[in-house]
């Protein structure tokens, strides 16, 4: 596989000195991440398909599976903080392998399950294994991709989501209490595989790869002057500033609103795809409109990571973010008029465009994070913002649950798309920390 012109137009040739390290294109490792995303993606976006004949087979009433979907939520992302520490210092190679295990493993499990308590367990580790890959395959961009973050970054979540395109079809045609077993344990091994190869390929750069001591120094906090061959390595420094400790990120205001934007989006994000099919049903949609709104869901989902990412590169991230919280909300908004017109065709639409314009939200926040704090400890500091997603995975759960069976499907729904556009605009108050005025963190600062 070619790689991209050796120079990037800033006296830092990020493709060459990935080549001289590696002994292939750095876009190898990409292609690796994205594999594993797309291996792991059943567990958030096949859950609408395969909770009703679960429900069925153990003889429990839908609400009480809402649950499961919460507890997947904070396990995936409760998981990456320890998980990104464990890869920032000691590679992702032993993490990915133990995260094949807990992944495919959980899945398989759930073909076996018998009772409701087991569905828990089981979910909530394959979750664990799902956060692992998630921190590992979202920071290897980082790190490979100084450059190219927010088409790189895009790239991994895309096939997060999209992945699950190629297995809903599929479940939801064997989604019968006779079936759903052997699709499971199908689903489970095909996940223990691809990210078992994905353990064998992946590495991390080292430290100073770019001729670059990326840590903090008391008598050097900007980084960079020329290294060996005369290029300018300050560029490299100021594209993702210093090189912040968590301790650091925590106490700069910017942090607090992204993590708030953070919970508010993810919120409106999940309550979409965890609900879409009951939504449909709601409405007395066709089942064959839900299966379609399930399906195309993950894909408009994919590809506005990638589109969407690298605008993000090439224009304004605080504007493309904005805009694209903005329009997420109002495309939810309009899903009840949809709905409630009993538009199949239309329902399906904006279905693709909320999730077209919302999920970059997991492009737009780890390559913005990294412009404000730096890469080094960028899996850390990323995983710590990654646990605001438990507070979207409430919401779309067990706090949905609870609104839906007091308020009805339509208020929740715009509460949803009112968290979407309130992110968006909360997005122009951001600024890089260290900007006159805020002052700079102590360099002396340790995790």
């Amino acid at each position: 596989m070619g790689d991209e012109p050796a120079s990037d137009g800033d006296g830092v040739d990020y493709a060459g000195r990935a080549s001289e390290i590696l002994g292939f294109s750095r876009w190898w490792q990409i292609l690796a991440a994205a594999g594993m995303m797309a291996a792991v993606s059943p567990y958030q976006y096949v859950w609408s398909s395969i909770e009703q004949p679960l429900a069925e087979s153990l003889d429990i009433a839908l609400p009480a599976l809402g649950a499961v979907f919460s507890f997947y939520v904070v396990f995936q992302s409760l998981s990456q903080f320890p998980a990104g520490k464990w890869r920032d210092s000691r590679g992702p190679g032993a993490l990915t392998f133990l995260a094949a295990l807990l992944a495919g493993g959980g899945y398989i499990g759930l073909a076996y399950a018998t009772s409701v308590w087991q569905l828990y367990l089981l979910y909530s580790l394959g979750a664990v294994g799902v956060g692992i890959v998630y921190t590992v395959a979202v920071n290897t961009a980082v790190k490979w991709f100084p450059d190219r973050t927010g088409l790189t970054t895009g790239i991994g979540t895309m096939a997060f989501a999209g992945g699950s395109a190629l297995v809903v079809p599929y479940v939801r045609a064997n989604a019968t209490v006779t079936a759903y077993s052997d699709v499971l344990r199908n689903v489970g091994l095909a996940i223990l595989v691809v990210t078992l190869v994905g353990a064998f390929l992946l590495r991390d750069p080292p430290d100073d790869w770019l001729g670059l001591d990326d840590r903090n120094s008391d008598d050097d906090t900007d980084g960079g002057a020329a290294d060996d061959n005369g290029n300018d390595t300050r560029l490299a420094a100021s594209l993702r500033g210093r090189a912040y400790t968590t301790r650091e990120m925590l106490s700069t205001w910017q942090f607090w609103l992204l993590y708030a934007m953070f919970i508010a989006t993810a919120g409106a994000d999940l309550i979409v795809i965890a609900n879409v099919v009951r939504f449909a049903d709601h409405f007395g949609l066709a089942a064959g409109i839900a299966t379609a709104a399930a399906t195309l869901l993950p894909v408009a989902a994919g590809v506005s990571r990638m589109i969407l990412g690298e605008a993000s590169d090439r224009f304004d991230r605080k504007w493309v973010m904005a805009i694209s919280f903005v329009l997420a909300g109002l495309f939810r908004i309009a899903l009840i008029g949809a709905g409630s017109a009993g538009s199949g065709v239309l329902f399906i639409a904006l279905v693709m465009g909320a999730m077209f314009f919302s999920s970059p939200l997991y492009v737009y926040f780890p390559a913005l994070l990294a412009d404000y704090y730096g890469a080094r400890h960028s899996s850390g500091n990323y995983a710590v913002l990654y646990t605001a997603k438990v507070g979207g995975g409430v919401f779309a759960g067990t706090v949905t649950g609870y609104l839906v069976a007091t308020f009805g499907w339509t208020p929740t729904f715009a509460l949803g798309g009112g968290l979407a556009v309130a992110a968006g605009v909360a997005t122009f108050a951001l600024r890089p920390p260290g900007d006159a005025g805020l002052g700079e963190p102590d360099a002396t600062a340790t995790d």
